[in-house]
């Protein structure tokens, strides 16, 4: 086994690199360079050495030879189990993206009138949105003379805002924004409150 200090001096040359980890890796005997720089599972570096050496060194401690930074001269490889960090670096992908979610807003849009098959497949959009972490923005559309019955839309807004009670909470009042009425809700873990009453219509 031989140690290379100058090849990774400091951990965090290591970091950086592993920064740079691409999605798909080399494992064990896919790792085809002769020779890799190996930091254990406990992250301390084991200097550089045969890959060969490396992969019955992970085997021997039940575990896999991960090529993290192919880049790097020597490559980095990590000894660690494989099927464990991928699902791992999935969770975290997922929650990433899940949180970038949060900070959205979407926006689904009714009629007043709007027929109780519309209106199903509304709220399927509306507790898919929920589900990704997204904020929901409820707007009704006015035309015309609709405009004159503004009750009808806070109903609406009303009973959809209702059948999320157990998913969301209401993070802003009915307001009207020229011929639009809206809503904004949020989702939650526990359970909002999201009652809304016709009287707190706020014209904008």
């Amino acid at each position: 086994m031989l140690y290379c200090p100058g090849a990774v001096s400091e951990p965090s040359d290591v970091l950086r690199w592993e920064k740079r980890i691409p999605k798909d890796y080399r494992v064990n005997h896919r790792i085809r360079v002769p020779e890799v720089l190996v930091i254990d599972d406990e992250g301390e570096q084991l200097g550089t050495m045969p890959t060969f050496e490396a992969v019955q060194l992970a085997q021997e401690r039940g575990l896999d030879l991960v090529e993290v930074a192919p880049a790097a001269q020597p490559p980095v490889c990590r000894l660690l189990d494989y099927g464990k960090f991928r699902y791992l670096q999935t969770k975290k992908e997922r929650e990433g993206r899940r949180s970038n979610k949060a900070n959205l807003l979407r926006e689904v849009r009714f009629r007043p009138r709007i027929g109780d098959h519309d209106m199903e497949a509304k709220k399927r959009q509306v507790k898919k949105l929920l589900e990704e972490g997204s904020k929901v923005k409820l707007t009704v559309m006015f035309r015309g003379r609709e405009i004159t019955h503004q009750d009808i839309g806070v109903d609406l807004l009303r009973r959809t805002a209702e059948a999320f009670k157990e998913e969301a909470k209401l993070e802003k009042a009915p307001s009207m924004e020229g011929r639009r009425l809206s809503i904004i809700i949020s989702p939650v873990a526990q359970r909002p409150k999201t009652e809304i009453e016709p009287e707190t219509v706020a014209n904008a």
